[in-house]
């Protein structure tokens, strides 16, 4: 899976590819990944995704009630965000060796900008 927790995403695909900005228009959605499931290849986005719970009272919820909160959506449906851009791209893996013979994995986007999400 190419995407780690705290990324920016765009959804690509589903109910939330698309939100209405304050004059009507529609823009992409994008969002920060807040949780991953690798083994379920899943991942949970910052606003997209809103299912509402029945929650009982608990001593850190005294309240209970219907909550609000955010649903894990497939990987498939999500591209990561470069900044440089501000767009949508793949991603790739580059294999680099630093001075002590080490090798790192460095994702990298798959664009002619060729930004490295891990620095």
């Amino acid at each position: 899976m190419q995407i780690k927790t705290g990324d920016t995403v765009v959804v690509i695909a589903g109910k939330d590819k698309f939100t209405k900005d304050k004059k009507g228009n529609l823009t992409p959605t994008t969002g920060k990944v807040l949780r991953v499931y690798p083994a379920t290849n899943k991942v949970v986005v910052e606003g997209v995704n809103k299912v509402k719970k029945h929650k009982k009272p608990t001593q850190a919820n005294p309240d209970g009630g219907i909550v609000e909160e955010e649903a894990p959506i497939d990987a498939s449906n999500v591209m990561l965000l470069n900044p440089k851009t501000n767009k949508a791209v793949r991603v790739g893996i580059k294999v680099v060796t630093d001075k002590n013979g080490k090798t790192k994995k460095i994702r990298v986007a798959k664009d002619e900008t060729q930004y490295e999400f891990d620095k």
